[in-house]
């Protein structure tokens, strides 16, 4: 009685693991660096729109010139931000007020608001460095 515990606990296990690494087909991990002018961006977000609307956008964060996203499968706009701190400001016009910083896109149009860039993403793990120029 107790083997057949063992060997159904086993079996479960081994199922398990089976299904665990079974991909995911409706959606792929999108990763990579993000360089400007062959500089790591420190900040930023990267936004995944599906240029035939029927599937959701993805989007994540840009940390030290690397992104980790998952995205559903299919071809993708891709729009890249880089915000740049030009200065700071009161939240509250009074004496106490938090500051914030104020910035501005560092990256031209063509790479987040009008962007030209496109991924076909796949099922699996999907590499994709993006070398971008500031002009």
């Amino acid at each position: 009685m107790r083997g057949q515990r063992i060997l159904w606990a086993a079996g479960v296990l081994l199922t398990l693991l089976a299904l665990a690494g079974c991909g995911d087909d409706k959606n792929g991990l999108v990763s990579g660096t993000v360089q400007v002018d062959g500089e790591p961006v420190a900040a930023g977000a990267i936004l995944f729109v599906p240029v035939d609307g029927q599937t959701a956008t993805a989007g994540g964060e840009i940390k030290d010139g690397r992104y980790s996203v998952k995205v559903p499968v299919g071809t993708m706009k891709v729009s890249l931000s880089a915000p740049k701190v030009v200065g700071k400001k009161k939240i509250y016009p009074t004496e106490n007020s938090p500051i914030m910083p104020i910035t501005v896109e560092a990256l031209p149009a063509k790479y987040n608001e009008h962007t030209e860039l496109r991924l076909d993403v796949k099922p699996g793990k999907n590499e994709k460095d993006w070398d971008l120029r500031s002009k």
